[in-house]
């Protein structure tokens, strides 16, 4: 009997050592693992970067936004070079946030042919403001902010006029507009301007 003693000992300080290199091995993997999800939690936030190149309009408009019905007002193309053209896209975020924005000088006539339009059309009009501003009103509806603005303001000035072509709450909760998207134009007949925006939240 007593010579399976040292036998059981040595196996169990085997097993014993098995179990610590296990654990050891499990608690790198653990910490490696969190790691890398903090880094994708903290690197997303990095990640979210505005697109003000106007060359790549073409490849948002007909392959980046995913909901193609909300850029039917867009423009099909436009001319990336010209002096008059500013972007502004960010794609969905980790909080699935996005918008795209396109501000056009055009003539004078056709700003206002684009106007008698959209006044007809829209299912919303505001007067400057932005989309805190809107959807704060009595049966306000979000709109966007003025991305594309020459400033760091980040409200439309009241020269111009907002007009909602939809505008869907996809909220599940009590919470109203927690989740949604709206689209639109905005028009400033004075600056001869319009601003065609898609946004999602």
């Amino acid at each position: 009997m007593k010579r399976y003693l040292p036998i059981k000992s040595a196996a169990s300080a085997q097993l014993t050592k098995v179990a610590i290199i296990a654990l050891i091995l499990l608690g790198g993997a653990g910490m490696v693992g969190a790691g890398f999800v903090f880094k994708q939690a903290f690197s997303n936030s990095k990640e979210t970067q505005i697109v003000n190149d106007p060359s790549r309009y073409t490849e948002i408009r007909h392959k980046l936004w995913l909901n193609q019905n909300q850029l039917k007002h867009f423009p099909a193309d436009i001319s990336a070079h010209s002096p008059n053209v500013f972007l502004a896209y960010s794609p969905a975020s980790s909080q699935g946030n996005s918008f795209f924005q396109v501000r056009l000088k055009l003539p004078n006539q056709q700003i206002k042919k684009l106007l008698s339009e959209y006044r007809t059309i829209a299912k919303y009009r505001y007067r400057g403001g932005n989309t805190n501003d809107h959807a704060n009103l009595s049966n306000g509806v979000p709109t966007t902010f003025f991305y594309t603005s020459d400033s760091q303001e980040d409200s439309f000035p009241v020269s111009y006029e907002i007009f909602v072509l939809d505008a869907r709450d996809r909220s599940n909760s009590d919470f109203k507009w927690n989740h949604g998207n709206s689209y639109g134009v905005a028009i400033d007949s004075s600056a001869s301007e319009i601003v065609y925006w898609a946004e999602e939240w």
